[in-house]
């Protein structure tokens, strides 16, 4: 049994936050699942295993006043947090960059890395002065944040965002006893990546099915993550399908 610990997790309301959190009740710990939508975040505390627990907190991270709400409630209920897991995104459309309206863009820049940044930063000023002080982030990065998929414009720049913030918040963190990690994933079987089991727009121009992997493995990486002790640290990890076409000329 993992040492029992308070995590946050974003967009925990479906697909990999849900398996996450899932995931790490099931180790024992007590999780803040934020999301926008009350409904799909009951929906996943309803299904969680025990012997941890679910805390639902609705909350758009793209808002720095309800991100501090959020940060204010773990500080009055659990009166600290160990964890965050920065999980919340989207793909956006899939459109060549001229036909991309800049709200489509900031949309997707606004959940991705703003998001990450506003609840990164709000657990840097928690984890720097609680006692025992430090704690672990874990940043949803993608295959994308090394190698785009064709017309994602905004999804593969803030996915490269988040590898830069990952190791800004890395370096920051080194004395204060915060550990910054990021996990790269590559088609796990959710709503986001639905279309991709059937076929996928290839850099040759060709559509082809792609393999998937369920998102329980994904989720069991970050739950053996958080179980490492402050001064171990895994910067970058990638969990993929086998099969797909990421290594290599594919």
């Amino acid at each position: 049994m993992s040492t029992p610990k308070i995590v946050l997790v974003t967009g925990a309301g479906a697909g990999l936050g849900r398996a996450m959190t899932h995931a790490l009740t099931a180790a024992g710990h007590q999780v803040v699942a934020v999301g926008r939508t009350r409904a799909t975040l009951d929906e996943t505390a309803a299904a969680a295993p025990g012997p941890g627990g679910v805390d639902v907190v609705p909350a758009d991270v793209t808002d720095p006043g309800a991100v501090d709400e959020v940060f204010a409630h773990i500080t009055r209920q659990w009166g600290r947090l160990d964890v965050l897991v920065n999980n919340a995104g989207i793909f956006g459309p899939s459109k060549p960059i001229d036909e991309l309206s800049a709200r489509e863009w900031r949309q997707v820049v606004d959940i991705n890395l703003t998001g990450a940044f506003l609840c990164a930063q709000a657990a840097f000023r928690l984890m720097k002065t609680q006692t025992p002080r430090g704690g672990r982030i874990i940043n949803n990065g993608s295959i994308s944040a090394h190698t785009p998929r064709p017309n994602t414009v905004a999804y593969a720049a803030s996915k490269h965002g988040i590898t830069g913030l990952t190791k800004a918040l890395n370096l920051e963190g080194r004395a204060h006893d915060i550990a910054v990690g990021q996990i790269d994933i590559g088609n796990a079987a959710t709503e986001l990546t639905a279309g991709i089991a059937a076929g996928s727009l290839q850099a040759d121009g060709s559509v082809r099915p792609e393999p998937t992997i369920d998102a329980a493995h994904v989720a069991r990486v970050v739950a053996q993550t958080i179980d490492l002790p402050l001064d171990v640290n895994v910067p970058f990890v990638t969990v993929m399908a086998t099969g797909m076409p990421y290594i290599g000329r594919g």
